[in-house]
């Protein structure tokens, strides 16, 4: 059976040594946020994470979600049990606004505990994850009356929620949503269609399901500007706040699944359902968004945290199975073979996800702090480079770390051979569980459409040249250390070809659309490279100081010199074919006939 033990300790080093979230005591929650605090969420989330929801990842996969015939739906064995001590435990309100019982601290904290849930158990994790997406939406658009309803309860966990965009005929295009609302005359609104692919659609584990539905007014006009967003409660609510009667809405089915099985994905009906306008009318996508990028984000974790865990039981393996003999001569000469983690292979695989998922965590956990300095930084200057800052990179996460999300848990499936392929190891289901994340929020070929159509061009490029002043600044103040000239080579080199390949987009992709699409994935994928290469670079300037300071443990500094190196020398090199990949442009890709495919 697989393992999981919460990195803890990398954690602290990033929240405490790379993002020094003490400095930001004039923030709200960060005052909150002392070392000790700090220290205790996490061991307490690790336990939580390790000893209640691991060990019921792999037995809710097997189990999976029920349906009966009066449309509920019942979670694997285990599920309710453990939501109960996830809600009772206050992890739900986390980093919740304080007016609605939350707790007020930093989201880069929410984010470290959202990781170990994501590894410990994935498919569990999304029942309160879209719930926070769904809240977010709420508190920025809704009422004061609305948020009086629905804010306290979501955060409590008495309450989840669900994001409906997904009909049977429209995915990404959503001017083709046929699902309408009409008005009842007293205020809500009567919404019919059907939704599918909606995550935790109906569950038994809280006490209502509060859904986010988009839908069309009868004067809606024809497309994306005509689609209005809707809170309509599983259970209606009362004047005095207490639960009504079943709303007209119900689960059709559950989607059978390649992974996340023990989450139930939806087909929702709604037969009039009751609902209220959440927002203003036919500005539903704008609403849609404040869930979708929050979501993103959240997905992106998703990405790197079923690397981690899929990493780990990777290591334990190679570390125990025996199997040949080293190429440079036994290492284990009292066995009849050597670990396989003596062969080249085996560690390049290994050293590939390890390099990833600790570049990839600072990084989120950086994209948080930021999410924070958006909203509380104390200067308008600061709260608008933070928020372009995110913006940018919100498409570049979501994409890169769980397109390499799911590459490194299939390469650490890999490790164990065939016994990799045996479900009884568990490695199949990282591998499951990570292959959706490239798809919902966004399939990745839009996230990287997003980037190069949306996000370059936005307040007239203001924000990428941020993010290139931003890496240029790091390295030209490390140009003449030579202790550092393994990363800040490496780093100049791909910064270069991001920046080469930005200004080829500008000169071609106007000219021909085409050409922007055509290379929009491999440009996301070079910027993803330049980010984690950031991080990396950033992480080894500080575990030099430390080991020339003469720190007390010298091992964790001299490990992240050696993996951040890897990543320097074997990967960040690949934005060099990402660029002659771009400037191939469009011509051979959209020459061949549809009929000739």
């Amino acid at each position: 059976m697989p393992s999981y033990t919460a990195p803890v300790k990398d954690m602290t080093f990033i929240l405490n040594e790379v993002l020094n979230i003490g400095q930001y005591a004039n923030l709200p929650g960060y005052s909150d946020a002392t070392p000790d605090l700090v220290s205790a969420i996490l061991e307490e989330g690790a336990k939580l994470c390790e000893n209640e929801l691991a060990p019921l990842n792999h037995s809710g996969d097997q189990e999976g979600c029920t349906r009966h015939a009066d449309g509920s739906v019942t979670t694997p064995k285990g599920f309710k049990a453990a939501y109960d001590l996830l809600t009772e435990s206050g992890w739900t309100s986390l980093t919740a606004d304080p007016k609605y019982g939350g707790q007020g601290l930093p989201h880069v904290l929410g984010f470290c505990v959202e990781e170990m849930m994501v590894s410990s158990n994935m498919a569990f994790t999304m029942y309160p994850g879209l719930s926070a997406g769904a809240r977010a939406a709420i508190e920025i658009d809704g009422t004061d009356a609305q948020k009086e309803i629905y804010m306290h309860k979501m955060v409590a966990g008495d309450w989840t929620g669900t994001m409906n965009l997904t009909e049977p005929h429209c995915g990404t295009d959503l001017g083709l949503l046929r699902t309408k609302a009409e008005p009842n005359g007293d205020g809500s609104y009567a919404i019919t269609g059907t939704k599918i692919f909606i995550s935790a659609g109906e569950h038994d584990l809280a006490e209502n399901i509060i859904h986010l539905v988009l839908a069309r007014l009868p004067d809606a006009p024809k497309g994306v500007k005509g689609i209005s967003l809707f809170i309509v409660p599983k259970f209606n609510i009362n004047d005095d706040g207490t639960l009504g009667d079943r709303n007209n809405l119900i689960c059709g089915s559950i989607e059978e699944k390649m992974g996340i099985h023990a989450n139930s994905t939806c087909v929702m009906n709604y037969d009039g359902a009751k609902g209220f306008l959440l927002g203003e009318p036919h500005k539903g996508l704008r609403s849609m968004f404040i869930m979708m990028n929050a979501a993103r984000i959240g997905v992106s974790v998703q990405g790197y945290g079923q690397s981690e865990v899929a990493y780990q039981n990777a290591v334990a393996y190679a570390n125990d199975r025996i199997q040949g003999r080293a190429l440079s001569g036994p290492k284990a000469p009292d066995k009849a073979a050597d670990p396989i983690i003596v062969h080249p292979d085996v560690r390049r695989m290994l050293m590939n996800a390890r390099a990833f998922n600790e570049a990839a965590r600072a990084s989120a956990l950086w994209c948080a702090m930021l999410i924070d300095l958006s909203h509380d930084a104390e200067t308008e200057e600061e709260r608008q480079w933070a928020d372009d800052i995110v913006s940018l990179l919100t498409p570049v996460m979501k994409g890169v770390f769980t397109d390499r999300g799911y590459e490194y848990a299939t390469s650490s499936q890999q490790v164990f051979g065939g016994h990799g392929y045996i479900t009884e190891h568990g490695m199949d289901q990282f591998v499951r569980d990570a292959r959706i994340t490239q798809i919902y929020e966004g399939a990745n070929g839009i996230q990287a459409l997003d980037l190069v159509g949306r996000k370059l061009a936005a307040h007239g490029g203001r924000a990428i040249q941020a993010f290139f002043k931003l890496v240029g600044s790091f390295l030209s103040a490390n140009k003449d250390n030579e202790k550092m000239a393994d990363f800040v080579g490496p780093l100049s080199a791909a910064l270069a070809d991001l920046q080469a390949s930005t200004m080829w987009l500008m000169q071609n992709g106007m000219a021909n659309p085409d050409n922007a699409g055509a290379g929009s994935t491999a440009y996301m994928h070079m910027m993803g490279h330049v980010l984690l290469g950031y991080q990396w670079a950033q992480m080894a300037k500080i575990s030099l100081d430390q080991l020339d300071a003469g720190t007390s443990d010298p091992t964790f500094y001299e490990n992240k010199l050696i993996t951040g190196r890897h990543y320097m020398k074997r990967r960040l090199p690949e934005t060099k074919a990402q660029r002659a990949e771009l400037e191939a442009g469009a011509d051979n890709l959209m020459a061949l006939d549809a009929a000739n495919f």
